[in-house]
């Protein structure tokens, strides 16, 4: 899978590519954006490499890391597919900044759901949640995941197929 080019109403996410680098750092850097996620230097050169590796991933059909961008093709945020199993597949490191568009997150949430479903023939989806990021413990919620656990800091949920394309027949209107 060399490209890929998944598009909704207002925005569409591609794979990542090393010329990506600043923009991701300036995200992950930003204490507005990466209060959930894990610590990076701000070092270009090593965010280039990390993404040259990711690179190797997705070759490999093993982890994809994805730019969101406006139609426009401003880049509004990340996200990655990873922990890909037998018969389901995560999803995380999601950050819009203010770039993005007032459904971005719906959108960015339903286009990776598109890529793990329809792309990769999952039928199921698995992910943490830190437990203090309440407004996307909330949204996921509201999808339709379902809490399978959780430790001291996170919740584990899965989500299925269908619930996800009933969420998506419900809030077309929004989406199309």
């Amino acid at each position: 899978m060399s490209t890929i080019n998944l598009e909704s109403k207002t925005i569409r996410i591609r794979f990542v590519e090393v010329s990506d680098a600043e923009f991701i750092l300036s995200l992950r850097t930003d204490d507005k954006y990466n209060k959930y996620l894990s610590k990076v230097e701000s070092d270009v050169e090593q965010q280039k490499a990390w993404i040259e590796s990711y690179k190797r991933l997705e070759k490999e059909g093993k982890e994809y890391y994805f730019i969101i961008e406006r139609i426009d093709g401003t880049p509004c945020g990340t996200v990655r597919v990873y922990d890909i199993k037998p018969d389901s597949f995560c999803w995380g490191s999601w950050i819009l900044n203010e770039s993005k568009t007032k459904y971005a997150a719906l959108e960015s949430a339903f286009l990776v759901y598109d890529f793990g479903f329809s792309v990769l023939g999952f039928n199921q989806s698995h992910f943490d949640v830190m437990k203090e990021n309440k407004k996307v413990v909330s949204f996921h919620e509201k999808m339709g995941a379902v809490k399978v656990g959780e430790s001291d800091d996170s919740y584990q949920y899965i989500i299925q197929k269908h619930a996800v394309e009933q969420m998506k027949n419900r809030l077309k209107s929004k989406l199309i």
